[in-house]
């Protein structure tokens, strides 16, 4: 292995790593936007009802997924296989559809923004590791 290759695996590993650890924080701080902007509009007892926050009993393994989630996202981009975001959006949307309709709770709200944020993190570092690898 030369050493280009060596610095691009690096580079590629290190934004998986990235990509995959920045979502969560990156969700909640939205979270705990829309949260506020609740509390500002709404009455306490209506906010909690809708909080997004709260929703988080309704939707157990987000985390996991997000992170799962996001991965994959990474992962399609670099291969240049865009279509995977539809894929893993899709599999994603069917997996947690009787969950969602279940609940009347912020738990729809909650699986929208999540994935976006998530979707849009994980966009992003693809698009940083591919600059800097054709830097390289």
């Amino acid at each position: 292995m030369s050493a280009h290759e060596a610095w691009t695996a690096i580079v590629v590993v290190l934004g998986a790593v990235l990509a995959c650890v920045s979502g969560g924080p990156a969700v909640t701080v939205v979270f705990s936007r829309v949260d506020r902007r609740l509390r500002q509009e709404l009455t306490p007892e209506q906010a909690q009802r809708q909080s997004v926050v709260a929703a988080r009993s309704h939707l157990r393994g987000g985390a996991w997924i997000g992170v799962l989630e996001r991965l994959a996202i990474y992962a399609t981009l670099l291969l240049g296989f865009p279509e995977g975001i539809a894929m893993a959006l899709a599999v994603k949307g069917l997996a947690r559809y009787p969950e969602l309709r279940a609940t009347s709770s912020g738990a729809a709200e909650r699986f929208i923004i999540g994935t976006f944020v998530s979707v849009l993190v994980a966009c992003a570092w693809a698009g940083i590791v591919h600059v800097v690898v054709g830097r390289l």
